[in-house]
């Protein structure tokens, strides 16, 4: 199953859900002193490694990071060659001043915001279901 193409299906069915928590963006050297279950998302660049977790196990690993976010789910099964989405959303979120960080993985698109915006993003990205 290859997930939806269609920029307006996918923009009218994307139904953001909010997951709870707080979650905050960290670099480390290396994912060896971390258990894998502690981690949302990673990613491997060629100056660290990048890890999503939430703010509690970063606190607890002494981990420094500088935002505090809130981690929003696109429930719509995009495709990977699906064209125009973050582009559509994240225009939106832009104009309403809100930064965000996306994540495309194989089923969904996860957003990342800032926790003071969380609430104006959802309702931005339901609008587009409107």
């Amino acid at each position: 199953m290859s997930g939806e193409k269609d920029l307006q299906t996918l923009l009218k069915s994307m139904k953001p859900e909010h997951n709870s928590g707080d979650y905050v963006f960290c670099k480390i050297e290396k994912l060896d002193p971390i258990n894998l279950d502690d981690i949302v998302m990673f990613f491997k660049e060629n100056e660290a490694v990048t890890i999503i977790l939430k703010k509690e196990t970063a606190d607890s690993l002494k981990l420094d990071y500088a935002i505090v976010m809130s981690w929003i789910t696109l429930s719509v099964h995009s495709s990977l060659e699906a064209v125009g989405l973050t582009a559509a959303f994240s225009k939106a979120l832009s104009d309403s001043n809100i930064s965000c960080n996306v994540v495309a993985a194989f089923y969904h698109d996860h957003i990342f915001v800032n926790k003071k915006d969380v609430k104006k993003a959802i309702a931005i990205l339901n609008s587009f279901s409107n």
